[in-house]
């Protein structure tokens, strides 16, 4: 078998194979003085403050040096594809650029747009996102930038040979890199179910670009051969820019405007830039899933620096804070720009993350602006290298201030849970579980950094992973594929079946058709061809009957397996080789139908009304009413759907043809964009694209009308928020519309007749009542109000003198640690030499002390009162001078634990005087 690694150039240019003796791994060299492979951590970084290219590179001159090279070299220079990988149902993100071509074009079942092409994809990956800014090479989002070859038994376009060759002339001719920097390192690459050899090509201990022959199918090793030979590389395109310039860090070289924008808002100087560069050199260490931690690192550059590493540890942390926030705001730009709208799960959670990750490090910094601000000065320094992101800029920075305002909103409401649980663990003397912080952020939307500052004010130890944030990510980026219909009949009994023949893509209006049985299993008849509409897509399945010889079987579901389509029945027993005539309840599909054809109408009117962020999130199609689920940043407001409604009847009066036709997959995509796959990722090479003339395009399977016209009156009944970052849209067209409308109308008249005034009057008549309501509501509030000052006032009067300060026990019915801080705040309030024991028993008894400022002057210390008392519960406590907690399972002891309050008081007193 031939070595795939000995490829023409390195026999043409002398290069020699080598054992790397720190890794281990092979590669290859034409400098004959080199021993190690040249990559990190075998060798440090040499380029920096000394680039080994001809010129320096901003990152759009690379991309567009890039990108011509290889169009010369008679590659199709093809468009990026977006971030969010909608032609794929594996992952969330697109990770690659051989991620635009998975799975279809691998599997050679699809053909690639052009062959070869390139293309300078951006790409998210955020497995690494604890290392950004530390690492000086880690990103949330990069550039790269992939040349691309399909190689088929029938056309060979190029392999091993060619690609390195040109890869090599690139760095060398193109780049002026002189030879003998590049080594090219043995590896082998898996991804996205493919695999193949690679090298890895290192310059000055820079990884640049992999280049892969992917011809594998299969991960872990367990390999089948692919269709085709592809040539997939990889190009960093901010790493090729970095080795250009020389800079410390990649970040200066991508990021220098937003780093020093930043830098001024948060009054950081930039520290020597001898220290930026050796940590830079050192950085290669960095490995946080391998366990190397950040500590390590330091210490090195300190002992490197000859300074102290606390020292070391001042002037960087504020810097990474700033690369790490520069690098973010771009891959938020992306997200947001691509169409990505935050919520709790897929690709929306991830966004989420990333932002309120910025949030964090932004308060960090001290930084007063608000988010949105800073991502339009990021979106200024992107809009002439993408000017679609200027086109999108309004959805960007309004998703920004707007989920800024919900990260303010959530600590609010989380900070309360994390006091509730940090006062048990300080009553426990326990620190805080590490899953709870995951628990906090999923549930809640708490940063670990917020839960942390909450819990130490209760004195409860919490450590944060170094790793959160790789881990959370992980955990929230697995596949969003939906597993296919199951059937209740197994497969082996229907081997053998030719496809069905499906009529109802033929005809749509078929109502009637003739059939031969081929096949029964149990209750389930397949023919030969058949006009009954299966369930998928959110399509209820067709129902109605099979005739024979005055034999009637009721059809009740129609499902579908494979290319072979079920027809479940009850009634007469069927028979293979039987003749039968199919009969659609025509009446329930026209409904289908009408529904079906409104969700595409609809969706077009909300993508205008909302913007094209709007997305469809699932559907489901009835014949009274039905849902489409849309992906939307905020509530959707009354005026905006009544647009809808009226932009979707507008649309019906206009009678629009709706033209349904087979298309291949490329052209359809080229013709359309990722549109089509609004309704979801459609497999095979071709694809059922039903579009609404000028309207809507979508690629789908469901049956619909030849005109908007044919649908009828289109009305909204209401919209839901069924989970953040998502709108359920309910509607109902034709005559399930007329229906609707008239109930609401009886309705209205019942609800009249109730106020005893006319219909056009309920509004006014609603809100005096309403007026009435809350006047008595806040008459309720402000006695209850009173009733409370009153049971104040009695608790301070019932406070003894005890030497200096006043004493006051009390046992507060089945209040929280919450309400009893609450409440021991106020009396303390205005007596500052007052001290108050306060406790209650609810799943567990609570003792809570707070001292004021006198008291505590005078001697008292609350942390020590509660720790004492909390023994007698059968528990622990503790706390500060002027508040103490403690907790314990013994609530019928609680009688006793104030009274020993008491005791330790007066000790703590009498030691003082």
């Amino acid at each position: 078998m031939k070595d795939i690694y000995q490829v023409r150039l390195f026999k043409q240019k002398g290069f020699e194979r080598k054992k790397c003796p720190k890794c281990g791994r092979l590669f290859w060299t034409s400098d004959p003085g080199r021993s190690t492979c040249g990559d990190t951590p075998c060798d440090e970084y040499s380029f920096i403050g000394n680039p080994p290219t001809k010129r320096k590179y901003t990152l759009a001159e690379m991309e567009r040096t890039f990108l011509k090279f290889f169009e010369k070299h008679g590659h199709k220079i093809i468009k990026r594809y977006p971030v969010v990988s909608r032609w794929r149902d594996d992952i969330f993100l697109t990770i690659a650029s051989i991620a635009d071509f998975q799975p279809w074009v691998t599997s050679g079942l699809v053909p690639p747009p052009a062959n070869p092409l390139v293309v300078s994809q951006p790409s998210i990956r955020l497995k690494d996102i604890d290392n950004v800014g530390r690492s000086g090479r880690h990103l949330t989002l990069f550039f790269m930038g992939g040349h691309h070859a399909f190689n088929s038994r029938r056309q060979r376009i190029y392999w091993t040979d060619e690609t390195v060759e040109l890869c090599h002339q690139f760095l060398t001719d193109e780049l002026g890199i002189k030879p003998g920097e590049i080594s090219y390192v043995q590896d082998v690459w898996e991804g996205g179910g493919n695999a193949g050899e690679d090298f890895e090509v290192v310059v000055r201990g820079l990884e640049v670009a992999t280049l892969v022959f992917m011809h594998y199918a299969g991960e872990g090793g367990k390999y089948r051969p692919l269709p085709l030979k592809i040539v997939d590389t990889g190009y960093g395109m901010e790493r090729l820019t970095w080795l250009s310039q020389g800079s410390p860090s990649s970040y200066e070289a991508v990021f220098s405007p937003m780093i020093e924008h930043l830098s001024q808002l948060a009054g950081v100087t930039m520290p020597p830039a001898e220290l930026l560069q050796e940590n830079s050199r050192l950085a290669g260490l960095i490995d946080i899933e391998g366990g190397r931690e950040l500590r390590q690192l330091r210490l090195k550059v300190a002992e490197r620096m000859k300074m102290d590493v606390e020292e070391v540890d001042r002037l960087l942390s504020p810097l990474e804070s700033i690369y790490a926030i520069s690098d973010h705001l771009r891959c938020l730009a992306f997200m947001f720009g691509d169409g990505i709208t935050p919520s709790n799960v897929r690709e929306g959670y991830l966004s989420r993350l990333v932002l309120r990750r910025t949030l964090d490090l932004v308060r960090k910094l001290g930084i007063q602006k608000p988010l949105s601000e800073l991502m339009s000065f990021c979106l200024g320094t992107l809009y002439g290298q993408f000017p679609e992101l200027k086109e999108r800029s309004g959805y960007i920075l309004e998703v920004v201030e707007l989920e800024e305002q919900r990260y303010r909103e959530a600590i609010v409401r989380g900070t309360r849970l994390v006091e509730r649980l940090a006062a048990e663990l300080c009553a426990r003397g326990e620190p805080l579980p590490p899953e709870k912080l995951t628990e906090f952020y999923d549930s809640h939307g708490l940063r670990p950094e917020i839960v942390k500052e909450v819990a130490s004010k209760f004195g409860v130890r919490v450590e944060i992973p170094e790793d959160f944030d790789i881990k959370v990510a992980k955990s929230h980026s697995k596949s969003r594929h939906v597993p296919e219909q199951i059937i209740p009949v197994p497969m082996e009994k229907l081997k053998g079946l030719p496809p069905t023949k499906m009529l109802f893509y033929e005809d749509q209006y078929l109502r009637e058709f003739t059939a031969k049985v081929l096949r029964v299993v149990d209750n389930f008849a397949i023919l030969d061809r058949t006009a009954f509409y299966p369930e998928g897509g959110g399509q209820p399945s067709d129902v109605g009957v099979l005739e024979s010889d005055g034999m009637r079987a009721e059809v009740q579901s129609v499902l579908k397996g494979g290319d072979l389509i079920l027809h479940q029945f009850k009634g007469s027993v069927l028979r293979p080789g039987q003749r039968v005539v199919g009969k659609i309840d025509w009446s329930r599909r026209r409904a289908l139908m009408a529904h079906h054809t409104g969700t595409h109408i609809i969706l077009g009117a909300a993508r205008r009304v909302l913007g094209s962020h709007v997305w469809q999130q699932g559907a489901q199609k009835g014949t009274e009413h039905s849902r489409l689920d849309i992906s939307h940043h905020k509530r959707i407001e009354l005026k905006d759907l009544q647009e809808i409604e009226r932009l979707a009847n507008e649309v019906v009066t206009q009678n629009r043809a709706v033209r349904i036709e087979w298309m291949n997959r490329n052209e359809a995509e080229q013709k359309y964009g990722f549109d089509l796959y609004q309704g979801g990722v459609v497999p095979g090479k071709l694809v059922r694209v039903v579009d609404i003339e000028g309207w809507n395009t979508q690629a789908c399977a469901g049956t619909h009308f030849r005109s908007t016209g044919e649908v009828g009156f289109i009305k909204v009944i209401r919209s839901e928020r069924i989970q953040d970052g998502i709108e359920r849209l309910e509607f109902a067209v034709g005559e399930a519309a007329l229906k609707f409308v008239q109930s609401l109308e009886k309705q209205l008249a019942s609800v009249a007749g109730i106020l005893k005034v006319h219909p056009e009057k309920v509004a006014s008549a609603t809100q005096k009542l309403f007026e009435e309501w809350k006047a008595a509501e806040k008459e309720v509030e402000r006695l209850s109000q009173r009733i409370a000052e009153l049971r104040l006032a009695e608790l301070r009067s019932r406070a003894q003198p005890i030497g200096r300060v006043r004493f006051l026990s009390d046992e507060i019915e089945g209040a929280s640690s919450t309400e009893l801080i609450k409440i021991g705040s106020a009396l303390i309030s205005n007596d500052k030499s007052l001290v108050a024991v306060l406790g209650s028993v609810t799943d567990m008894a609570r003792v809570i002390v707070m001292a004021g400022e006198e008291a505590v002057k005078g001697g008292v210390d609350a942390g020590e009162i509660a720790a004492e008392a909390a023994k007698v519960i059968g528990g622990g406590g503790g706390g500060k001078p002027e508040l103490g907690q403690g907790g314990g399972s013994e609530g019928e002891n609680l009688a006793a634990a104030l009274k020993r309050a008491r005791k330790i008081l007066e000790q703590q007193l009498s030691r003082h005087s």
